[in-house]
């Protein structure tokens, strides 16, 4: 009982001499608590605003947009794997596939060319909110005469500065799947989240109608090489219906994914949340200066240890 009453007393004269080292360095402590709370708020001021655009899409029902399934659905899955041909709708879907597409590098890379918009990337961190438009730095890019100012940026860095700010999320209850673009212009983020999908959708349309073209090509070599008669009018059904189909997924825009709810242009910002900065950067400003106070105090030749003859 005595031993433990002793500790209590030796921990309540810690405690202590810890608050007193405290106290006689209070404006050490204060000096750079406000030093880090200062930073923090002309660097998070710094900081441009982002905006974040967002789209929900769906996948068209049961993969309709893939060209197989209507070949399946007629009954002639089972004479075209006879013929060697395999169009069968097993496996991963069609919009899985393209989510993953979506973020690939390759196409990535192929959207950031097709659009224009390395410059945007690499170049650019602030809008100008009067005439919407973006601020491109003079010392990167050339905007006159559309030419670079240093080293090309590689595919690579702008495929991480693209994904960087592309969000997919992908709800597996509903089916539904967030496309989120955050970028410094709000019509911008808007723009580009659209032609994304926009791009996909035309993407998974030309691959399946190339997979379609490559088969069509094989039945009919089949047809010049077949003597069976029987054969041939399986071969004439399955070109048939990939040629039926062929024709309506060219007249679908939305091949693979439906749109749910439009992009619209964000009004308030998404980051940076400055008031987090701040907060945090104060905190860690305080937690160092009770540091630097515990070293400047040890330094001095004082201990926190209670006194032994106590």
């Amino acid at each position: 009982m005595s031993e433990k009453k002793k500790f209590n007393i030796e921990d309540e004269i810690d405690l202590s001499k810890l608050f007193s080292s405290f106290l006689k360095n209070k404006f050490l402590i204060l000096s750079i608590t406000s030093f880090f709370s200062i930073s923090s708020i002309i660097y998070s001021l710094s900081m441009p605003n982002q905006y974040q655009a967002s789209m929900v899409i769906a996948p068209i029902s049961n993969d309709s947009g893939s060209i197989a399934s209507s070949i399946g659905s007629s009954g002639l899955g089972g004479l075209a794997s006879i013929a060697g041909v395999n169009l069968s709708n097993d496996g991963v879907s069609e919009a899985k596939i393209a989510i993953q597409v979506m973020q690939s590098w390759g196409f990535i890379e192929e959207f950031i060319e097709k659009n224009n918009i390395a410059k945007y990337l690499v170049a650019s961190d602030s809008w100008d909110i009067t005439n919407n438009s973006m601020i491109i730095d003079n010392k990167i890019y050339d905007v006159k005469n559309d030419k670079w100012l240093i080293t090309e940026p590689t595919s690579w860095s702008l495929y991480r500065s693209f994904s960087d700010r592309l969000s997919v999320q992908e709800d597996l209850k509903s089916g539904m799947t967030t496309v989120s673009f955050k970028y410094f212009s709000p019509t911008i983020a808007k723009q580009w989240v659209e032609l994304l999908v926009r791009d996909i959708n035309d993407f998974m349309k030309k691959r399946e109608l190339n997979k379609v073209d490559k088969s069509i090509s094989y039945l009919q070599e089949q047809i010049n090489n077949t003597s069976i008669k029987d054969m041939e009018n399986v071969f004439y059904q399955i070109i048939a219906e990939q040629t039926k189909t062929k024709m309506l997924a060219e007249a679908t825009p939305e091949y693979v994914f439906v749109t749910i709810s439009k992009a619209m242009v964000p009004e308030e910002k998404s980051e940076p949340t400055r008031s987090i900065i701040v907060i945090i950067a104060t905190i860690i400003g305080f937690i160092f200066s009770l540091l630097i106070s515990l070293i400047k105090y040890h330094k001095d030749g004082f201990s926190l240890q209670p006194d032994k003859d106590n």
